[in-house]
C-alpha cells in the first residue's frame, strides 16, 4: 500500500505534482519488478534508418557515439490515446464525510493524470473526454506542454467538482465519442459502467462501436469492490441513497445482499464477456488497490501496440 492509497482528498492540490509522484514511484518499482523490460526510459532521440531524410540527424550525438540518431519532435508523435472518464454522480461513491481516501472519480481523475504523464514522456499524444448524461469535454490529441496543462486543469475542476444528482448516458456518449476520435487511437475508459438505461444493449453496442472505428480499447471498470460488488457492511440499518436520482431506502445490508451480489456479478460477467467478444480490455479497477494495476495495464496494451 502506498501514501496514495489512504490520503486525506483535502491535500490534492497540485494534480501535475501528484500524478508525477505516482509515475515516479511506479517507474522505481518496475525496476524492481519482472516488468523491468517496459521501455520506462524515455528516450528524446531514435536511430537514423537508411533512406531517410538527414535533416534531422543530431550530429553532436553521431560525433560523441559515432551512430547516427534523429531528433524526435513533439509533433512526431507514436501513439494516439483518448481518455475517457464517466463524471456521473455514481462517481462520487464513497461519500465520506471524513475526508479520507478518494473516491471513483477523484481516483479516475488521478490515474488519467498519471497515465498523461507517462504519454507525455513517451511524446505521445491524447486528448480527453468527460462525460455524465452528455459529453461535457471533448479535446483532440496533441502532445504540447500547454495541451496538457490545459487537460490538468479540467482534472482538477472535475476532482474538486461537488454537483449530485447528475444522471448517467453512458451508451449515448460513447456512440458519440466513437465518432468523433481519430482513427486507430488507444482509447481508455474510466467509468463504473452504470448507465440509467434498464438495458443493456445499447451499452454493449456503444463498445462494440469504439472496435468497429479501429480503436484499441481498455476498459477500467472503477468501483469499491468491497462495498459495491461484494456489499460488506457493518450488521446495522443502513440508509442507501442513490446517487443520480436521490431515492432513498433503509434497510440491513444482510435482507439483500445475496440478491444484490448475484444481481452485480451477472451484470458484470456479461459486460466482461461482451469486451471478450468484441477484443476490449476489461481491467477490474479497485480504488482500494491504488495505481499500480492501471499504470501496468497501460503499459502492456501500449508496448503491444509498439
Amino acid at each position: 500500500m502506498s501514501f496514495f492509497d489512504n490520503f486525506d482528498v483535502r491535500q490534492i492540490e497540485n494534480i501535475e505534482l501528484l500524478a508525477k509522484q505516482v509515475v515516479e514511484g511506479f517507474i522505481i518499482g518496475l525496476h524492481k519488478s519482472p516488468f523491468h523490460g517496459f521501455s520506462v526510459e524515455f528516450a528524446e532521440h531514435r536511430l537514423y534508418n537508411p533512406g531517410e531524410s538527414t535533416k534531422d540527424i543530431d550530429w553532436k550525438v553521431f560525433a560523441r557515439s559515432d551512430k547516427m540518431f534523429t531528433k524526435k519532435f513533439e509533433e512526431e508523435t507514436n501513439l494516439r490515446c483518448q481518455i475517457i472518464i464517466d463524471s456521473s454522480s455514481s462517481m462520487y461513491f464513497p461519500i465520506q464525510e471524513s475526508g479520507k481516501g478518494l473516491n471513483k472519480l477523484q481516483f479516475s481523475a488521478l490515474a488519467a493524470a498519471s497515465i498523461m504523464n507517462l504519454l507525455k514522456k513517451q511524446r505521445d499524444a491524447f486528448g480527453l473526454s468527460i462525460f455524465d448524461n452528455d459529453v461535457r469535454i471533448h479535446t483532440k490529441c496533441r502532445s504540447a506542454t500547454s495541451h496538457y496543462r490545459l487537460l490538468l486543469t479540467y482534472l482538477d475542476d472535475l476532482i474538486r467538482d461537488t454537483k449530485q444528482n447528475k444522471t448517467t448516458s453512458t451508451a449515448k456518449s460513447l456512440h458519440q465519442l466513437a465518432d468523433n476520435i481519430h482513427r486507430r487511437s488507444l482509447v481508455i475508459i474510466f467509468s463504473d459502467m452504470f448507465d440509467n438505461d434498464e438495458s443493456n444493449d445499447d451499452l454493449f453496442a456503444a463498445l462494440q462501436h469504439l472496435k468497429y472505428a479501429k480503436h484499441e480499447v481498455i476498459l477500467f471498470h472503477v468501483t469499491d469492490k468491497k462495498h459495491e460488488l461484494e456489499f460488506e457492511y457493518e450488521n446495522r440499518p443502513y440508509l442507501f441513497v442513490d446517487v443520480e436520482s436521490g431515492e432513498e431506502i433503509k434497510l440491513q445490508h444482510h435482507q439483500v445482499k445475496d440478491l444484490y451480489v448475484e444481481k452485480v456479478n451477472k451484470y458484470k460477467d456479461a459486460l466482461k464477456m461482451k469486451c471478450l467478444q468484441y477484443k476490449i480490455e476489461f481491467i477490474e479497477a479497485d480504488i482500494n488497490e491504488g495505481f499500480v494495476p492501471i499504470l501496468q495495464n497501460y503499459m502492456v496494451k501500449r508496448n503491444k501496440m509498439k
